[in-house]
């Protein structure tokens, strides 16, 4: 079954999604398509398209999903793992950002490393679920909000800690039943892409199936 997102956290994987040619290859077979189509559309030889197509299928970013004839020769249908790919920062190694090495935690560079480890974990964990057939519970909420000033921006993220302090306190139990849930809150100056994504409203999406 073709993901809708798959993340990508081995090095090898992750160097032919960056090779240009394998990129168009991919995207010509988001739905099944023939190594002789994928050559005659990028306008190579159907030799190099195969030379490419045996390495995606190596690295699992291809599949074989089916067969069509084509006058007396039978072409093998491919089609991409997944629709979207990430690639996971868990590639980079020791060069990877780490929030626990950055002491500002109040800076970009902060967030920019928060963020990567939650790309990380979510990638790993959507694996392990789609492993066991189950679905991965996850949370999503996204807004813009527009300040008048700067002091209103801070008074904001003072309400929202105190809000989330108070949650905090209301819901997490220290005895050990349950289970833990990861909640990262991060903001950053609205983009035209954000904003025209999310026009002014919250967004927020809910996975609760139990992995």
């Amino acid at each position: 079954m073709q993901a809708a997102v798959a993340m990508v956290d081995q090095t090898s994987r992750a160097e032919s999604l960056l090779k240009p040619i394998r990129q168009r290859i991919l995207t010509l077979c988001r739905q099944p398509n023939s190594a002789t189509a994928v050559a005659s559309a990028l306008g190579i030889p159907r030799q190099r398209v195969g030379y490419h197509v045996r390495a995606l299928e190596r690295e699992g970013l291809l599949r074989h999903v089916g067969d069509q004839r084509k006058g007396n020769c039978v072409e093998r249908l491919l089609q991409t793992s997944a629709q979207r790919y990430m690639i996971s920062p868990a590639t980079l190694g020791a060069l990877a950002a780490e929030p626990g090495a950055i002491r500002d935690r109040f800076s970009s560079d902060y967030l920019l490393a928060v963020a990567g480890r939650t790309l990380s974990e979510v990638g790993r964990l959507q694996t392990h679920a789609q492993n066991a057939g189950k679905q991965l519970p996850t949370f999503t909420l996204e807004t813009v909000v527009r300040f008048a000033s700067p002091q209103d921006q801070n008074a904001f993220a003072e309400d929202l800690a105190n809000a989330t302090a108070d949650l905090v306190k209301k819901y997490h139990r220290e005895d050990g039943d349950g289970r833990s849930f990861q909640f990262v809150m991060h903001g950053y100056p609205g983009t035209s892409r954000v904003r025209d994504a999310v026009s002014g409203t919250h967004d927020m999406h809910r996975k609760e199936t139990d992995t």
